[in-house]
């Protein structure tokens, strides 16, 4: 648009100076107020059909008012690309009666100034295209990169997701692996020791056995209790739900998952029971066509969020055994459980980071 501007004020000048210094037409100021009109009225309006009908307007005007020929010029920058262009040929006709009563000094000024028109919109309309090209390109190259930044990092959090997947299975098969092997060993041996001491009934190597015994029981409830904290860390929350609303067969259920930092494992495996439990009422109870399954995790607590669209009935919060489990395991955390009814039934639960099972 400044372009357009400082283009249209060049002619405008040009126009006027030929126009004061032509003694045939006074010095009436009609015709430039004529012009300035139109001009604006071209730069105002956007619509094709208008500004056509404005370009033929000021034409026809030409025609009855010599001196608007003078800034012919001025209004056809508007009409060189104008969908409606070859109304600019009806310039002609004026242009023509205006050489024929003129002196040729002004015909050459009038043709020059309609060449400079041309070429000036010509240019201005070729570095706007230019310009809005770049802005494509640029745009264009921005949205690339935003989308390769995009990908990347899901790339990124998808690999972290199989490295972490891929350790927990790692630890599940380890912590099978002690108890199928070690564990099955040490009882062998355990259970050997304790037919020698059938046998054995006194002597020092009665004591021996004895002390052999304790020893290797102390040693199975150490691989024992190193076997469930192994397999307990590999539990991964996020496959465990996703298993439970893979398999839920009873309406179409939308899980999000959205904590950064895993649970404590006693508090997974409430979290576990908890989703069992609420999905096991939908199918018994509801007549929902859709639920959902919303782990939020916020700065001081984790928040799961189950809801339904189904339509609540008979609703007594008090004799539901279901959720009177729900809000044991809830208090063992020091978390909070609210209800509502409003659009179908909705559990709310939070769980201070560091509340501790009870």
């Amino acid at each position: 648009m400044p372009m357009k501007l400082t283009d249209k004020s060049v002619l405008f000048f040009c126009c006027a100076a030929v126009y004061f210094c032509t003694p045939a037409f006074g010095r009436s100021v009609v015709p430039l107020i004529l012009s300035v009109s139109f001009t604006a009225f071209l730069s105002y309006f956007e619509k094709e059909e208008i500004r056509a009908a404005l370009t033929a307007g000021f034409l026809l005007w030409s025609m009855f008012l010599p001196g608007l020929v003078l800034f012919l010029p001025l209004i056809l920058y508007d009409a060189l690309f104008l969908r409606h262009w070859y109304i600019g040929l009806l310039s002609l006709v004026p242009v023509v009666s205006f050489f024929r009563s003129m002196l040729s000094e002004t015909d050459v000024f009038v043709a020059a100034l309609i060449l400079l028109g041309l070429w000036l919109r010509y240019r201005t309309y070729a570095l706007e295209k230019l310009k809005t090209e770049r802005n494509e390109l640029r745009d264009s190259s921005q949205e690339l990169s935003m989308k390769l930044e995009k990908r990347n990092r899901d790339l990124l959090e998808r690999q972290d997701s199989e490295i972490g997947t891929a350790t927990l299975n790692e630890r599940n098969r380890i912590a099978r692996e002690i108890h199928d092997s070690v564990g099955h060993l040490l009882s062998s041996s355990l259970l050997q020791v304790g037919a020698l001491l059938a046998v054995q009934k006194e002597g020092k190597t009665r004591a021996g056995l004895l002390t052999l015994k304790d020893t290797l029981s102390e040693a199975m409830d150490s691989i024992r209790a190193g076997v469930h904290d192994l397999y307990d860390e590999s539990i991964d929350l996020y496959a465990q739900v996703y298993k439970l609303v893979k398999n839920f067969p009873f309406c179409k259920l939308e899980f999000r998952y959205e904590l950064d930092s895993e649970p404590g494992k006693k508090l997974k495996y409430a979290f576990l029971a908890i989703v069992k439990e609420a999905l096991s009422n939908i199918a018994r109870h509801s007549n929902a066509t859709r639920a959902e399954i919303v782990f939020r995790e916020h700065p001081a607590f984790y928040q799961l969020v189950i809801s339904d669209n189904g339509t609540v009935k008979n609703y007594d919060p008090e004799n539901g055994i279901g959720l009177k489990n729900i809000r044991e395991r809830m208090d063992a955390f020091h978390g909070v459980m609210n209800l509502a009814t409003k659009n179908g039934f909705q559990i709310f639960l939070s769980v201070p980071k560091g509340g501790t099972s009870e």
